[in-house]
């Protein structure tokens, strides 16, 4: 099993495959940085990883576009040609896990959290 977090690229999408079975795909952008040691040049740059998620599709109602997550899975690489012929691959994970780390739903939990703890202390037994 393989763990990574990243940002959610696009909603997640909902099909149908091999008759009833239900998927939820969705891109996930881990993005990463280093530095050159001869030129001390901060270089960064992203991988896209493919995710499908067979366990429920009700998860993708909290999975939009923008939402942190972290993903535990399966990896696999898949190689491919493109319309111009150009050879392309993709990373692409059978998800096992899925926390969300920060989103709308995230956020509105933390908020409340939040407020709570702010309330006022009126009824405290001392």
């Amino acid at each position: 099993m393989q763990q990574f977090t990243g940002r959610i690229t696009a909603d997640a999408k909902i099909s149908t495959v091999k008759g009833d079975k239900q998927l939820v795909s969705f891109s996930v952008a881990d993005n990463d940085r280093y530095r050159d040691k001869t030129s001390g040049e901060t270089k960064e740059f992203v991988t896209f990883f493919n995710v499908a998620w067979w366990k429920g599709t009700g998860i993708a109602k909290i999975l939009r576009k923008g939402a942190i997550v972290t993903i535990t899975g399966r990896l696999a690489v898949s190689a491919y040609t493109d319309k111009t012929g150009k050879a392309q691959a993709s990373l692409n994970c059978h998800a096992n896990d899925i926390k969300l780390v920060q989103g709308k739903k995230a956020e509105a939990i933390a908020t409340q959290q939040a407020h709570e703890l702010t309330e006022p202390l009126d009824n405290l037994p001392f």
